[in-house]
């Protein structure tokens, strides 16, 4: 099977509709484009992971593997625009490594949100956060209208601190940090989307807190002086409020371990080898 074959397998295994816009996902338009090297050569093995790290690539090397399906980009400007990255050095001594390695490299982004049937009795969910609740055996816990979108949960009430260092075991970090009541008291959690200071969508998600009454939200991104600050005076104030932060790549990154549990009925076979690269946590931590 080409790679550019296993691509379009998986893209057909999608439900192709736009998780944002409920259209279809325009190829001309989508972020799934491929980022490196040249698919129309014979896939010897497929690596799944969350970015294409320098480590990633040499483990995809390792493996005799040639096709790395990536969630996010190569060069580190989201568009992966080369041409704005081209001069720096590292640039440079990735390019080298990419062709050293001789494979190609697919951004998976928009097909994978857009949903696939890994779901109960083969239903539509998110292919990124329901790898989430399949890693921190949250399956079961998911609430709401749209338990597809995997974004929340209501597990057995805990402590704010015992269950960030759960998450940090379950999910392989270096650690975490918690903003708001330390202590609070959790039974309700939400995935919020990028906090990132715009005014409009963190009100949104401040206010979504308190309509849905959660006691943690579980953040990608998140800026210090809006939602961030909010939950920090709500704890303040004893409203049993607090906000665990993984990281956007951390908290993404099991639904690329899980790919590799639909490839095979994607592709029609389990005859290409599928592995899943760890990136490793994005953060280290110092404490005095």
């Amino acid at each position: 099977m080409l790679i550019s074959e296993v691509i379009q397998h998986v893209k057909d295994y999608s439900f192709g509709i736009d998780s944002l816009t409920g259209k279809s996902i325009d190829e001309g338009a989508t972020r799934d484009k491929v980022l490196y090297g040249d698919t129309a050569q014979e896939c010897t093995g497929i690596v799944t992971c969350i970015w294409p790290t320098v480590n990633v690539i040499k483990k995809a090397r390792e493996l005799g593997a040639n096709c790395i399906i990536s969630h996010e980009a190569i060069f580190w400007n989201h568009g992966d625009h080369q041409d704005a990255v081209g001069s720096t050095l590292a640039f440079k001594a990735k390019k080298e490594l990419l062709d050293d390695w001789g494979g190609a490299v697919w951004r998976c982004h928009d097909f994978i949100h857009s949903r696939v049937p890994i779901d109960t009795d083969g239903a539509m969910a998110d292919g990124i956060f329901y790898g989430l609740a399949w890693k921190l055996g949250w399956l079961d816990y998911r609430v709401g209208d749209d338990k597809g979108s995997c974004l929340e949960y209501e597990i057995p009430e805990t402590d704010a601190t015992e269950l960030a260092r759960e998450l940090v075991v379950k999910l392989g970090l270096n650690g975490t940090r918690i903003a708001g009541d330390p202590h609070a008291r959790v039974h309700r959690v939400r995935v919020p989307m990028h906090v990132m200071g715009n005014a409009k969508d963190d009100t949104h998600e401040i206010n979504e807190t308190d309509v849905h009454g959660d006691d943690c939200l579980m953040t990608m991104e998140f800026i210090d002086f809006t939602t961030c600050e909010y939950i920090r005076d709500a704890g303040m104030l004893g409203q049993n409020k607090c906000a665990i932060t993984i990281g956007h790549f951390n908290l993404e990154e099991p639904g690329m371990e899980y790919m590799v549990r639909w490839l095979p009925e994607a592709l029609g076979t389990d005859a290409i080898p599928a592995t899943f690269v760890r990136m490793e946590d994005t953060y280290c931590y110092v404490v005095a």
